[in-house]
């Protein structure tokens, strides 16, 4: 059966869903979206995602043509009509179609799109034996050009960091901000362990508000464990016990290495075993241990 792409309140067949060339969101990338994740056909935290689309739609002006609840229950109505349990979902807002110019009040008909599909970012094995890293010369975006906190379509910054990775051998790569600072990899967030005490890049370091980060932030808390957001920089990662990442799609994974050198011993640490572990009892409902 082929997957249905939901667009605008009507459902097509994959091969059959698309949007028009004048459309903003290909023309400019202009448009927000969110990536989310089903697990036994629940979606994980539907309500955080919807809310950061939404702000990121205000943040640039952009009014999605439809209620909050009302998207929600197309986003999980989607998942059943294309009978995925375990699933992962892209959801765009693009400005719609206009003119070849810029200006963003000759647009109209924003387009309101739900793909739903399997995803899997990383091989099985990284998740076992641990991620090594580069760290990418391309920066992210500086905070006065664009909020990092807009999820919007326009990543090509985050690409160029991704091809600096993969040329290195490398399946991601972390990018530093404008001043220097670790702020997050292409496509995750970033946490190193020191001395038991979990660090991660504060929300100005020019990151996006990942919702796994803040779930796993959770987790780690109420585990005992101190959690600090602040700056950091390389020599954090360089130095640290452990490192993993968080991100929807990635979920949680070690890093055993960055930039040619080990992390700790060089294999996943207690503190990312158990923080992975109890992020899918976690995303599956079952009982934390």
């Amino acid at each position: 059966m082929s997957l249905k792409v939901w667009i605008n309140g009507t459902l097509f067949d994959k091969a059959e869903a698309r949007v028009s060339v004048y459309d903003h969101g290909l023309l400019y990338g202009d448009g927000v979206f969110e990536g989310l994740r089903s697990y036994g056909g629940k979606v994980f935290r539907l309500e955080d995602h919807i809310h950061r689309l939404y702000a990121s739609a205000r943040s640039i002006h952009l009014e999605i043509p439809m209620a909050r609840d009302e998207l929600g229950e197309a986003v999980v109505s989607t998942l059943k009509v294309n009978n995925l349990a375990d699933g992962y979902i892209r959801l765009v807002v693009t400005r719609g179609a206009g003119s070849l110019g810029l200006d963003p009040r000759k647009t109209s008909d924003p387009q309101v799109i739900i793909i739903t599909d399997s995803i899997s970012l990383y091989p099985a094995e990284l998740y076992e034996h641990g991620l090594k890293i580069v760290t990418a010369g391309t920066i992210r975006n500086h905070p006065a050009a664009l909020n990092p906190r807009v999820k919007s379509l326009n990543y090509l910054n985050n690409i160029l960091a991704k091809i600096e990775g993969t040329n290195a051998g490398c399946l991601e790569a972390l990018m530093l901000n404008h001043q220097g600072h670790v702020a997050e990899c292409t496509g995750d967030n970033i946490f190193v362990v020191m001395h038991g005490v979990v660090h991660t890049p504060s929300v100005d370091s020019g990151i996006l508000e990942g919702i796994t980060r803040q779930a796993v932030i959770d987790l780690a808390r109420d585990t005992g464990l101190t959690v600090v957001e602040r700056t950091m920089d390389r020599h954090d990662v360089y130095t640290a016990d452990e490192c993993f990442l968080t991100g929807t799609a990635a979920e949680v994974i070690p890093v055993i290495e960055c930039d040619a050198r080990p992390i700790g011993d060089g294999r996943p640490g207690p503190v990312t075993k158990d923080l992975h572990h109890r992020f899918h009892s976690l995303v599956r409902g079952e009982p934390l241990a």
